[in-house]
């Protein structure tokens, strides 16, 4: 996890990460006190990436040498290794839907299962109950759940990302305007808003020298427009069919790892960091 983070604060161009500076701008700044020759902020991310590296092949060698059957231990690095080809191919559809000059909901949504819900609740179940010897039909099971799940996370996420707290989010409340990311949030205000509005939008979206005041302007017409409550309301939605599907498979699970569950993906969106 922490590998990818590292890779994912250098596309993003994040200088915070958990209320410090990022892998890369942390090592660049090591680099400038330190007087290195050369450009000291690509030193900072060509040892942030060395150090990703080293991370990604560490996480190999521990799968590898889980002290499980042979079996179930070559599934799991199945899983985990399809997995990151999944989210690798998320990843790059969500710097596209940055680059290319329209991007529809469509775009956005297919990012939202590639990049996090493989990754962040599809994987860690399905890598937990091969360990504890599921079958395919189990895993298959929870797929549903799983990726409606992981998509609650991610537009929450992307809500708290532009109108969370730096001190809670422990990242700044201005990336993702100032990186350009096509969220739900933006992708529905730039098709609803009011054409001033709009193109007030567009200007800032990848702006590096977005200001204070153009930001907080953002965020109302973000509100204004409704874009907001419809992310908030998509949210919801993914969260009730997250619990229809637990419904239609509850016999396959104890009652306890559905309560679980279901518990987990509605407090997520409550979350605020």
């Amino acid at each position: 996890h922490a590998y990818i983070l590292i890779i994912d604060d250098i596309q993003d161009r994040s200088k915070l990460r958990r209320g410090n500076k990022t892998v890369h701008e942390a090592l660049a700044q090591y680099a400038r006190e330190h007087q290195f020759h050369g450009d000291v902020q690509h030193a900072g991310v060509a040892l942030a990436l060395n150090a990703a590296l080293s991370g990604a092949h560490a996480a190999q060698v521990l799968l590898a040498g889980l002290n499980v059957p042979e079996e179930l231990r070559i599934k799991v690095l199945g899983i985990v290794n399809l997995t990151m080809v999944t989210t690798a191919h998320g990843q790059t559809a969500d710097i596209m839907n940055e680059l290319l000059p329209q991007t529809d909901m469509q775009a956005v949504e297919h990012a939202l299962e590639w990049k996090t819900a493989h990754y962040t609740v599809l994987n860690p179940l399905c890598v937990g109950m091969v360990l504890a010897g599921a079958g395919c039909e189990d895993t298959d099971a929870i797929r549903e759940y799983a990726l409606h799940t992981g998509k609650v996370f991610q537009i929450t996420d992307d809500i708290i990302g532009t109108f969370g707290r730096d001190a809670e989010t422990g990242k700044g409340t201005m990336d993702d305007i100032r990186e350009g990311k096509r969220t739900i949030l933006t992708s529905y205000a730039l098709e609803h808003a009011p054409q001033a509005d709009q193109a007030h939008l567009r200007r800032c979206l990848g702006n590096a020298q977005l200001t204070a005041q153009e930001f907080v302007h953002c965020q109302h017409i973000l509100r204004d427009c409704g874009a907001l409550a419809y992310a908030q309301d998509v949210a919801r939605k993914h969260a009730g069919a997250a619990r229809k599907s637990l419904d239609e498979y509850h016999l396959r699970w104890s009652p306890n790892g559905v309560s679980f569950l279901d518990a987990l993906a509605q407090s997520l969106l409550q979350r605020t960091a």
